[in-house]
């Protein structure tokens, strides 16, 4: 029950391969050749996207695969159980969790969570296993308050981006509510009965914990970051 969010990085957005190793290195705890599938939901699938999932991972799994809403074929929820990592993209946040409980992907991938499947992805891709968060999905900066909920809270992407900072302590003045937040090139690894542990790639990236109290007042704590590479 692995869910690794990162708030920008990975194949789509570094050169360094660190983070998706890190993806790798959780999901052959369950399989040594793990089965890892991509989807580019939040980009519209995206062909270039999907063509750097498939050099960033081709090599280095079991066995890769794109799994399409778009062009649908075959049983949806075969598709999604039978993977070791569910790795999904970066994009508008809000159109891909309309587009996946149109289909009904969102209770698949809850199940697939519950399966111990690894779930993993960036901005979007990261912040759609949560409560809520701040997305641009609708242009300008805002709250968001739509996301599937398999872990409690808050997620903010790209913490490290003019506005979002504010938005998201808004966010948990108005609960109140706790919730994580990580910069570019940083990601949070939340597995079960244990703290989220915060990674980074790069030197001054990091992760955070915001919570507000009652009385609104917000408090946001750097957590201890493990540079990887």
């Amino acid at each position: 029950m692995t869910v690794i969010a990162m708030g920008g990085g990975g194949f789509s957005m570094e050169s360094t391969p660190w983070l998706d190793d890190l993806v790798l290195e959780e999901a052959r705890r369950r399989n040594p050749r793990p089965r890892v599938a991509f989807l580019g939901t939040a980009s519209g699938e995206s062909e270039n996207y999907l063509l750097r999932f498939y050099r960033a991972f081709g090599a280095r799994a079991g066995s890769v695969q794109d799994i399409s809403l778009f062009r649908r074929t075959g049983d949806l929820r075969s598709q999604i159980l039978e993977q070791d990592v569910l790795y999904v993209g970066g994009g508008n946040t809000a159109n891909m969790l309309a587009v996946w409980r149109l289909h009904g992907a969102d209770a698949i991938l809850a199940e697939a969570h519950a399966r111990g499947v690894v779930l993993a992805g960036v901005s979007a891709g990261a912040m759609c296993w949560f409560e809520g968060g701040v997305t641009d999905s609708f242009g300008d900066l805002a709250v968001f308050e739509d996301g599937l909920g398999l872990l409690p809270g808050g997620l903010c992407p790209h913490y490290d981006e003019p506005g979002r900072r504010e938005l998201f302590h808004a966010w948990a003045a108005k609960g109140p509510r706790t919730g994580h937040a990580a910069d570019d090139g940083a990601a949070l690894v939340f597995r079960p009965d244990a703290a989220p542990e915060a990674v980074a790639t790069l030197p001054h990236a990091a992760a955070y914990r915001v919570t507000a109290d009652a009385s609104g007042t917000v408090t946001e704590e750097r957590l201890p970051t493990r540079q990887l590479g």
